[in-house]
């Protein structure tokens, strides 16, 4: 059944182990003797978030927040929602670097930071897995980028395919056959 999905496999294990390798080589040399806490955007960012955490070489903090933006559909709405938010007492003491599985309209994002900085913290950075700058809607850049991907639906690696296949160790474009066969 999978096979009928994927038309391939773009990102594999091994170039995700890489890139969050070196991602967190930079981000530990950036924050090193900072308060940081890495905000995970749930649900898409929870394995880039774990694994990224895990090889960090500087003291850090976790903290959730969950957004909803495309519900059953391949496209943003455009549209942020909060559904599950964070606070806590020392917003001014701390650094946040908000996890995101990707970036394409920009529009969460660039929500997410407003909505963090509103709280009075000493900063706010931004890291994707992902990026598709070629979707964006908003002037918005990521601060850290794993790797530049081509405009197609990808699902795997904590990214979903209507809820499904999250658990896949790596990240696969979606079937355009699969895709028509949905009405997509």
């Amino acid at each position: 059944m999978l096979k009928s999905i994927i038309k391939n496999i773009l990102v594999s294990e091994e170039e995700i182990d890489t890139i969050v390798t070196r991602l967190a080589d930079e981000i530990s040399r950036d924050y090193a003797g900072k308060n940081l806490v890495l905000v995970c955007v749930l649900k898409g960012s929870i394995m880039f978030t774990i694994d990224l955490a895990k090889k960090l070489d500087t003291v850090c903090e976790m903290e959730f927040i969950r957004t909803y933006s495309y519900g059953n559909a391949t496209e943003s709405s455009g549209e942020v929602k909060i559904l599950v938010d964070f606070d806590r007492p020392d917003f001014a003491e701390c650094d946040f670097l908000i996890l995101e599985d990707i970036v394409d309209s920009g529009n969460t994002l660039k929500y997410l930071v407003e909505h963090i900085m509103s709280k009075g913290p000493k900063s706010v950075k931004t890291c994707t897995l992902l990026d598709k700058p070629s979707r964006r809607k908003v002037d918005f850049d990521p601060d850290y980028v794993g790797t530049v991907i081509p405009d197609e639906f990808v699902f795997g690696y904590g990214l979903d395919l209507f809820e499904k296949y999250r658990d896949l160790p790596y990240v696969a474009v979606v079937s355009p056959d699969y895709l028509a066969s949905r009405g997509l």
